[in-house]
């Protein structure tokens, strides 16, 4: 695969990623980017850059987003990590 092939894949990860990252923050914890950063142990400049696709999260802060939901009682599913969140049904509140 060729150089552009490839970085049209990375780009299609960070796709999901920034997107699910907003989805797990804004839809599962229900908190702004300061408080997730918190849960999180990083800045808030880092959730940012996440959900705006210019970085990804590391495994150990997925472990830490993981553990504070489980410390919430979240209901959790690391396969929230990496699915893009499906959009809601037309005609349905979202």
């Amino acid at each position: 695969m060729d150089f552009w092939g490839l970085r049209i894949i990375q780009i299609q990860i960070l796709s999901v990623a920034m997107n699910a990252i907003t989805h797990i923050r804004k839809n599962v914890f229900k908190l702004n980017q300061r408080e997730f950063a918190a849960i999180a142990g990083v800045q808030q400049s880092s959730v940012s850059r996440w959900e705006n696709g210019h970085a990804a999260p590391t495994l150990d802060d997925m472990a830490r987003i993981r553990k504070a939901a489980s410390d919430r009682r979240i209901r959790w599913s690391d396969k929230l990590f990496f699915d893009a969140p499906s959009a809601p049904a037309e005609g349905r509140a979202a």
